[in-house]
């Protein structure tokens, strides 16, 4: 965790693994949660990460009190018809990259400067291009 990558008044993106392990309360996500209150940085997630994170054996309190605490940002037709476009440029299919890409559309509609946390950082840069998009692998 660099204190540079994270710009005051920007926006902090947590993808699936960085929610789920935002539930869980690991170290590096809070340590990224808390310079995100520091910076007054809004962290968000999109809705449809909401569906990806869902699993039986995920604790409902801890999930309802971590997403209580960020912004979910809705999956609207133009977030929808962004992430299709991010797909049809990289050559991926939606069916496989359909949640990262409109994740990805979410983030680069935030207000900049951008960090998204992922464990998957390959997929999530190719999406992103050069739109201005710091990618942190997590």
């Amino acid at each position: 965790m660099t204190r540079s990558v994270a710009v005051p008044g920007g926006t902090l993106v947590l993808d699936s693994e960085g929610l789920a392990r935002a539930i869980q309360r690991d170290r590096d996500v809070t340590g990224w949660l808390a310079l995100a209150r520091a910076d007054d940085m809004r962290v968000i997630t999109s809705a449809v990460t909401l569906v990806e994170v869902i699993h039986p054996r995920i604790r409902r309190s801890a999930f309802a009190w971590t997403v209580s605490r960020i912004v979910v940002e809705p999956v609207t037709e133009p977030v929808a018809r962004h992430a299709a476009e991010l797909l049809g440029e990289t050559g991926l299919h939606g069916h496989r990259y359909a949640i990262d890409a409109v994740l990805c559309a979410t983030a680069l509609a935030a207000p900049g400067p951008v960090t998204v946390l992922t464990s998957d950082p390959e997929d999530l840069k190719m999406l992103c291009g050069t739109g201005g998009v710091t990618i942190i692998k997590i």
